[in-house]
């Protein structure tokens, strides 16, 4: 069964950075729209961030200027860095491979995404 591979989370303090990983050795992610969505103890799994494989990104509002998606083509990996860590960041992150198209959609639907992996956990606390 094809999934990805999450890694780069920790607990880290409040104002603090982490840079979680996406990447597989199955598939070429490179030729795909990758997302990173997360899922906080006792709440829904929701929308973080997405990459096109043009590059074109998008990120929820309450991550804006925090942040930042990004991938290297070379590494087959798709990278989330996080900034200015806040503690309602904490959850466990997953990534996901969009299945309709090679753009991120307007609106994220998880139903459409798809080689989903087991998350990686960021807890954020001082």
């Amino acid at each position: 069964q094809l999934q990805v591979v999450e890694s780069g989370g920790g607990l880290v303090q409040p104002g603090g950075s982490l840079r979680l990983s996406c990447a597989t050795e199955r598939y070429n992610l490179n030729n795909y729209a990758i997302g990173w969505f997360r899922q906080a103890p006792g709440k829904e799994r929701e929308w973080v961030s997405c990459i096109g494989s043009e590059g074109g990104t998008n990120v929820t509002d309450s991550a804006k200027g925090r942040f930042t998606i990004s991938r290297d083509n070379a590494k087959n990996t798709v990278y989330l860095q996080m900034n200015g860590l806040k503690p309602e960041d904490t959850a466990v992150y997953y990534c996901a491979i969009y299945l309709l198209q090679d753009y991120c959609p307007g609106s994220m639907s998880q139903s459409d995404f798809g080689a989903w992996g087991q998350g990686t956990q960021v807890t954020v606390s001082s």
